[in-house]
């Protein structure tokens, strides 16, 4: 646990030492088609910074997260960044149980991040370790998804 504490304060010094960088957008909404299958709304709160928030379907259940992420500029291909951060989720489910369970998840997340130059589109795929606690089902889970976003502001 103390490992995973010292991940997350690491991630967030860089994010507040990160240089900034102009994004192609300040928020847009959509989906994350990989698992869970979930609805994002992605915002920046400052240049290099953004917090996606989604709500979905895991296993037979509602799951609910965020994640900060930062973002940098891949300087060979305009409107690309690649971004890293982490997170946190809580699961309702109820998976081969008779009761309802929780679980609560603690995650990483490293991706791609690519705006249309002439589409209010963003696409963005990523990798997302997750370590799980509490309910049906405790441990590390590795989970990704391809997102499509509608941009709703510049």
């Amino acid at each position: 646990m103390k490992k995973l504490l010292l991940l997350v304060s690491l991630f967030v010094v860089v994010a507040l030492t990160s240089n900034m960088n102009a994004q192609p957008y300040a928020s847009a909404i959509g989906l994350r088609l990989g698992y869970p299958i979930a609805a994002s709304y992605k915002f920046f709160v400052s240049e290099p910074a953004a917090v996606e928030l989604y709500a979905g379907i895991r296993y037979d259940g509602l799951n609910l997260g965020g994640m900060y992420q930062v973002h940098k500029p891949l300087s060979d291909v305009d409107n690309l960044y690649w971004y890293f951060g982490g997170g946190a989720s809580i699961s309702f489910y109820s998976y081969y149980v008779d009761e309802n369970e929780v679980s609560f998840g603690i995650n990483g997340v490293i991706g791609l991040d690519y705006t249309f130059e002439d589409a209010p589109i963003n696409l963005s795929i990523d990798y997302m370790p997750t370590f799980l606690f509490g309910g049906y089902y405790d441990g590390y889970g590795s989970y990704g998804a391809l997102s499509a976003r509608y941009i709703l502001g510049q």
